[in-house]
């Protein structure tokens, strides 16, 4: 974590968790796409090389590569790499496993354990933009995998604090696989309309990302604690700072 928060130019002004010659983290804010899409809004990627050429004064184009990707309503830690060297060496460390994501969510109810393992084939409609889980063997799905631990729960509210470690990394896999259970996300409209109301800001966060520096191999560790506000305030905010601690001393409270 850092003492003093620097941020990047332009708007939204977005907090750097950590940069260097090789490499930006960032806190991505929530509402904004990752990159270019059929919405044509604002996307991440453009903003973040539109803030680089600004702020060192770059002439011609900026390159920052993509390594991983939050779907448009989550916010959280992401990585952004500033070289293609660096973009390789992280693109190596997901596919082996050496880069971890972990996440908090809010979700309703609580699943049927208090940790466990979910392993489903997923297929996603490229017409509607949506993910279902089917059969395994399906032509076109894919295994998706993830770990969960129940951090908390508010029977008043009827809602659950989960952490979510990702072996995947599919598209709305989170979410659906949640979902999935009988455990959608706050929030979700797209696989939680009958629980959800319209306006309200889905309940999935990006806390940490781990790594090996791609150039100097020494430990990297993003983090972003969610939001004080409704769902996440249910807890206190130790809860968070715990998990991400424990995280950034190579633990993850999740044993399989």
């Amino acid at each position: 974590m850092v003492s003093e928060v620097k941020r990047t130019s332009g708007q939204p002004a977005m907090a750097i968790l950590y940069e260097d010659n090789h490499l930006l983290g960032i806190e991505k804010p929530v509402n904004i796409p990752t990159q270019e899409d059929a919405s044509g809004d604002p996307d991440l990627l453009n903003l973040l090389k539109a803030d680089i050429k600004e702020r060192y004064s770059k002439p011609g184009n900026v390159y920052l590569g993509l390594v991983h990707r939050l779907d448009r309503p989550v916010g959280g830690a992401m990585i952004f790499a500033k070289t293609s060297k660096a973009a390789s060496r992280l693109a190596e460390m997901v596919r082996s496993r050496r880069f971890n994501k972990t996440y908090v969510a809010v979700v309703h109810g609580t699943p049927p354990q208090r940790q466990g393992r979910l392993t489903d084939t997923l297929l996603k409609d490229e017409r509607t933009n949506t993910v279902s889980v089917v059969p395994a063997g399906t032509p076109g799905g894919k295994e998706a995998r993830l770990d969960y631990r129940v951090l908390g729960t508010s029977a008043s509210e009827q809602l659950s604090l989960v952490q979510v470690e990702l072996h995947t990394g599919r598209p709305h896999q989170i979410r659906v696989q949640l979902s999935h259970i009988g455990c959608p996300l706050y929030g979700d409209q797209k696989y939680g309309a009958g629980w959800n109301k319209p306006g309200q800001q889905i309940a999935l966060w990006s806390l940490y990302v781990g790594f090996p520096h791609p150039v100097t191999k020494e430990p990297i560790d993003l983090i972003s604690l969610p939001p004080r506000a409704y769902p996440w305030d249910l807890w206190k905010e130790e809860t968070y700072t715990r998990l991400a601690a424990l995280l950034q001393a190579g633990g993850n409270g999740i044993e399989m």
